[in-house]
């Protein structure tokens, strides 16, 4: 049997999951940006390393669309402007 301190500890850990939403930022192939461009773009912006740039680049390109970072609504918005200024498009689903 929980106790009223063990049910409110419980309480409090739900809600801060609840806010703490992961969203997803999804760049997508286009036929106008080059491949050094998106590498490039994901490096600046999104701290990737080379090797995570070209490997999401390669997804983006085979698939799609690829998920180049996740996190909070806030933390993604401010990349999201950066990689759209850069002209590629990229949305946060």
């Amino acid at each position: 049997m929980k106790t009223s301190h063990q049910e409110k500890e419980l309480i409090e850990v739900l809600e801060v999951v609840d806010e703490t939403d992961i969203n997803n930022l999804v760049v997508f192939n286009d036929d106008f940006n080059t491949f050094d461009h998106v590498i490039q773009t994901l490096i600046r912006v999104c701290k990737h390393t080379v090797e995570q740039a070209e490997q999401c680049t390669w997804l983006i390109h085979y698939r799609g669309k690829a998920t180049v970072k996740s996190g909070a609504m806030d933390e993604l918005k401010p990349l999201r402007e950066a990689i759209c200024d850069a002209g590629i498009d990229a949305r946060i689903l």
